[in-house]
């Protein structure tokens, strides 16, 4: 993966140097984001993977239950709101900061329902990995804001291969509108410390 703004020109430079960076409280919080497809979950693996005691929170698992979520065009609700970012900041974040474990329900995408809960424990590296991860009410909790930056077909293609044709519309037509509402209005990619390139 390349590196196109930062301190680092490695992956292997990232990792010597993250357990080692200056944080708020005893956990690391590192925020992943970037758009839908844009290889941020592969990121995450891949430092999860490579660290020890480095534990991942999606954020597709605070999507709202169907039943919760505006009926409108995407253009017309607030900034990624199909997202339960106050859960995540009530549920994860303030806990953390707080030197508290976090605990938060999951959402499951085939029932559509919250469903088990998942522990979140003090110490190590909390990587939280997603579209709106870093938004305006969530910055500030983070010691390093990361961005993955990827072309808009690339990401689109990589979304129709994992939902199917079936998506498509739901991409096009309502997740990539909010996404590039979120990238004009609050600027995350200008505020990430650092950004990275989701092509291969």
């Amino acid at each position: 993966m390349k590196f196109l703004k930062g301190p680092y020109d490695s992956f292997d430079t990232l990792l010597e140097t993250l357990p080692t960076l200056p944080r708020k409280a005893r956990t690391l919080l590192i925020g992943v984001d970037g758009c839908g497809g844009s290889g941020k979950s592969t990121f995450s693996r891949e430092l999860r993977e490579s660290l020890a005691n480095v534990t991942v929170v999606h954020k597709d698992d605070f999507y709202l239950p169907s039943g919760n979520i505006i009926k409108d065009r995407p253009e017309n609700k607030p900034i990624g709101a199909d997202f339960d970012w106050r859960r995540l900041r009530e549920q994860v974040l303030e806990p953390l900061s707080s030197n508290q474990e976090g605990h938060y329900q999951r959402y499951d995408w085939n029932e559509d329902r919250l469903a088990e809960f998942h522990t979140v424990p003090v110490g190590g590296i909390v990587i939280i990995e997603g579209v709106y991860s870093t938004r305006d009410e969530l910055q500030d909790f983070y010691d390093l804001k990361i961005w993955v930056e990827c072309p808009r077909e690339l990401r689109l293609a990589r979304g129709i291969e994992r939902d199917g044709e079936g998506a498509r519309e739901m991409w096009e037509a309502n997740w990539m509108v909010g996404e590039d509402m979120y990238v004009e209005q609050q600027k995350p990619l200008e505020r990430a410390d650092i950004v990275l390139s989701g092509t291969p």
